[in-house]
């Protein structure tokens, strides 16, 4: 994985220039809570502290063959440090403890793709989403019976029970054939042992840029795309701050489109 400089006292005082700039007027915001431009509230200054599971294709396995850490949400992150002068470090973690570790201040930031809710959003700060996400009605390739949620009413759906894409399946009317998970539900549905599966988009697109063609499309999608985005303690407002800009910048160059391409063959970032 690639590494960062830390920021040098060379960009500490060019930031923190226009601060006395603007002395005579308004005050220009800090980047900090300290006003030290550098200053994220980071566990070792300089360095961007990141949890993330590692196991968790395509958004961070690690490469077959070189065994380096890689996927969608490291890659993201790395730019985003890059553009910060932070070096980053990567603290591979079990999903279950990952906000404890969080809490605990083991690491800076979670890239994990963290889905932002209401009940998250009153213990955490999130960054802009990086990651646009809704459900979606996978069918095959040649059937058109199907284009609406309101369409899956009397047909038969394959959906593990323990996920929210069951009950959306049910609400819609469709009979469910339980399932383990995606792949079961996926090689029901091209038996043509069930007429559709319901979930959520990035994981058809990773399935059709890894094992494509498939014989499947996408059929219908949710009005409310999930939002994927880091997550940060509440204490860290400089730190997410400048991670949003560092977002902007990435998604204005294009940067995360490319990794977006990369990953799931078409732009998920916005």
């Amino acid at each position: 994985m690639s590494r960062r400089r830390i920021l040098t006292l060379a960009v500490i005082a060019a930031l923190a220039a226009p601060l006395v700039a603007c002395s005579g007027g308004a005050a220009a915001p800090s980047t900090s809570s300290s006003g030290a431009a550098d200053d994220y509230g980071l566990g070792t200054p300089g360095v961007l502290t990141v949890a993330t599971e590692g196991t968790y294709r395509p958004f961070s396995f690690h490469a077959e063959g070189s065994g380096d850490l890689t996927g969608y949400d490291v890659e993201i992150i790395e730019a985003v440090a890059e553009k910060l002068d932070l070096e980053v470090k990567f603290e591979e973690t079990q999903w279950d403890a990952i906000f404890a570790g969080l809490d605990a201040g083991r690491f800076d930031v979670i890239a994990n793709q963290v889905s932002i809710n209401p009940e998250r959003e009153e213990k955490y700060l999130f960054s802009e989403p990086y990651t646009v996400s809704p459900g979606v009605i996978v069918v095959k390739e040649d059937d058109d019976s199907i284009s609406s949620f309101d369409d899956l009413a009397g047909k038969t759906t394959a959906q593990s029970l323990t996920s929210n894409w069951y009950e959306l399946a049910q609400e819609s009317g469709a009979q469910v054939e339980a399932v383990e998970g995606w792949a079961q539900a996926v090689a029901l549905l091209q038996q043509g042992r069930v007429d559709a599966t319901i979930n959520d988009n990035l994981t058809f697109l990773d399935y059709e840029t890894t094992n494509g063609p498939t014989g499947l499309k996408i059929a219908a999608e949710t009005d409310d795309p999930a939002l994927n985005a880091f997550a940060l303690t509440k204490d860290k407002t400089a730190l997410v701050a400048a991670i949003d800009a560092a977002l902007a910048e990435l998604r204005e160059e294009g940067v995360l489109a490319e990794i977006s391409e990369k990953y799931f063959g078409v732009d998920v970032s916005q």
